[in-house]
């Protein structure tokens, strides 16, 4: 009869109880999730495109929902989001060119990229709220 053997003791992989997050870490869980939220709205832009195209009545039900609040604060996320993940895949050019991997570039790389995407989102909604006369 054959021996059976015993299966071979294998490292196991570290997981996050074992490492300390950093910066580094954090940026790339979030720029995955902003590009999922990129997915869901674009979705939202084709909505928008399709209402337009649909005609006047479409359009109000897409618009009235846009100015909603709950509209709004997607948008506000939507606008974050696309600027903060744009940021993140400058930060991923610069270093596909082989720069910018030494601890201190890599944080303030990802500071900047958290600092850019804040203050350009808010630049892009004074800017747009004031082209509505909101402001």
């Amino acid at each position: 009869m054959a021996e059976m053997k015993a299966p071979a003791e294998r490292p196991l992989s570290p997981h996050l109880s074992i490492y300390k997050p950093t910066l580094t870490m954090t940026m790339s869980i979030v720029h995955r999730i902003t590009g999922v939220a990129l997915f869901f709205g674009t979705l939202l832009l084709t909505w928008w495109l399709l209402a337009a195209a649909s005609g006047p009545t479409a359009y109000a039900k897409v618009q009235s929902f846009m100015d909603s609040f709950i509209g709004m604060l997607i948008l506000l996320g939507y606008t974050w989001a696309l600027l903060h993940h744009m940021l993140g895949g400058i930060r991923h050019l610069i270093w596909d060119t082989g720069r910018g991997f030494d601890v201190k570039t890599v944080d303030r790389l990802g500071w900047s990229t958290i600092i850019g995407s804040v203050i350009l989102t808010a630049l892009v909604w004074v800017v747009a709220l004031n082209m509505r006369g909101a402001l």
